[in-house]
């Protein structure tokens, strides 16, 4: 275990959002990889996590929440147009996964995100003691950390990329590529999810900022930067206790009732572009087409959780989505019998494990994706060694779960031919990969995750 220095992290969002009519029940835990995966490291070093509370005005208060100290920042409603749903997620997030979706390049959008990260720069100089361990996550806040060394040559600064780093052809593109990488530069240690995203970030910034050097260490304004891969987990001791508590057990006994005695496919994502919902829909249709499953055999759950439902692209999605899943209950299904259940929520934690524990294959067939915890959340619930998962080859997680069935997202035609396989799966062959797709993630949870990080950090 490191040092017990004081640990604050930076991230866009607040791990916490108001619940209750009008915000008056307090605050809860929000969903989402990233607060799963560092509420429990800052949650064990009595940190600080400063963010942005979601709304627009000024922000509440600081607060203590279970063992950690809260610090809100506050957006305006321009902020919130132009720095969140413009820059962050209409240019720097379709850039970051293969320009799915054409990226956007605004002079507007890119002093918004000049002025927010300024902001959180100068919000966290004012409350972070000396010498402390400062750790800054994710593509809106790419340059806090050369603001914030600016404003505090005492701090160890990190910072964490959550989402794939694309290659140079694609990066080249943003008008404000020097900028970005200068402000990364600013860190002690920049990480990754794989080495490839490493690799591009050193080119990259060897050929656009004037740093020098190699992948494992760069040399920029007389400081020596880190560059590794540190691939995040999940809490496997959480999970594997909830998935065999009793209140999941019943949950899921209530579940199969519902569903009937059919084979159960399950997808759980963000309503996003990036993550292939109506693709793998469609495989799915193809199947029925075809006549090599039917709805009395086989179910598909899909949760998507809503996102940005603002910006166009996603609801357009959401409605594409929704008109697909009706046309297929309507050709495929009966009375009681629906071929598609689908669900545009947020499904409490509880519900999730016990639909994990449920689901007799996991689609995870995201187009690109930094990691996915959601297919490591899937096998570690799989406590008996059973269950398949269907795993993007284009997501983090494919270089580390390798017994997995790996697919390309976009062939319809493979993708529905590896649904069938996993479907048909012999019982000895889906324990033997799922046996070691769980040793393979339970070697490497969350805190190991997060305390190398900060071991490379101190160092």
């Amino acid at each position: 275990m490191v040092n017990k220095r004081q640990l604050v992290i930076l991230a866009n969002r607040l791990p916490v959002r108001r619940v209750g009519r009008g915000g008056k029940g307090g605050w809860r835990l929000s969903p989402g990889g990233l607060v799963s995966a560092l509420t429990p490291i800052i949650s064990e070093r009595n940190g600080s996590w400063l963010g942005w509370a979601g709304t627009s005005g000024r922000a509440p208060a600081p607060f203590q929440f279970e063992g950690f100290r809260v610090h809100p920042v506050s957006l305006s409603q321009r902020n919130i147009k132009e720095f969140y749903y413009g820059f962050s997620n209409r240019t720097l997030w379709p850039l970051y996964h293969d320009a799915v979706q054409k990226p956007e390049y605004h002079r507007a959008w890119w002093a918004s995100y000049q002025q927010v990260n300024w902001r959180f720069a100068k919000s966290a100089a004012s409350i972070i003691t000396k010498n402390s361990l400062v750790w800054v996550h994710d593509y809106h806040l790419q340059l806090v950390p050369s603001m914030l060394r600016s404003l505090r040559k005492d701090l160890r600064i990190g910072f964490f990329l959550h989402v794939p780093f694309p290659p140079s052809e694609l990066f080249a593109q943003l008008p404000w590529r020097r900028e970005i990488l200068q402000g990364m530069l600013g860190s002690d240690v920049v990480g990754f999810q794989t080495r490839g995203g490493a690799r591009n970030f050193a080119l990259l910034a060897r050929r656009f900022a004037g740093a020098t050097g190699k992948v494992g260490e760069l040399r920029f304004n007389g400081r020596d930067v880190k560059l590794d891969a540190f691939p995040v987990s999940v809490n496997v001791g959480w999970l594997e206790k909830m998935a065999n508590s009793e209140s999941v057990h019943k949950t899921t006994a209530r579940l199969q009732k519902k569903l009937g005695d059919r084979k159960v496919i399950l997808g759980v994502d963000r309503m996003d572009y990036t993550k292939g919902i109506d693709i793998r829909l469609r495989a799915f249709q193809e199947l029925l087409e075809r006549g090599e499953v039917s709805a009395d055999e086989c179910v598909l759950v899909q949760t998507a959780v809503p996102s940005r439902e603002r910006v166009s692209t996603y609801s357009d999605l959401k409605e594409r989505v929704e008109m697909l899943v009706g046309h297929i209950n309507s050709e495929f299904g009966d009375v009681g019998r629906s071929a598609v259940h689908y669900f545009h929520r947020n499904l409490p934690p509880e519900e999730l494990v016990a639909f994990y524990r449920l689901a007799d294959v996991m689609l995870v067939t995201p187009l690109r994706d930094g990691m996915n915890l959601i297919a490591k959340e899937y096998v570690v619930t799989r406590t008996d060694d059973t269950g398949v998962l269907v795993l993007s080859e284009f997501t983090g997680s494919a270089l580390e779960l390798k017994t997995a069935l790996l697919v390309n997202p976009h062939d319809i035609d493979g993708l529905s031919a590896t649904l069938r396989r996993a479907i048909q799966m012999p019982q000895g062959e889906m324990r033997r990969r799922m046996r070691r797709l769980r040793e393979v993630v339970r070697s490497h949870d969350v805190f190991d995750w997060g305390n190398k990080f900060l071991r490379a950090l101190e160092e």
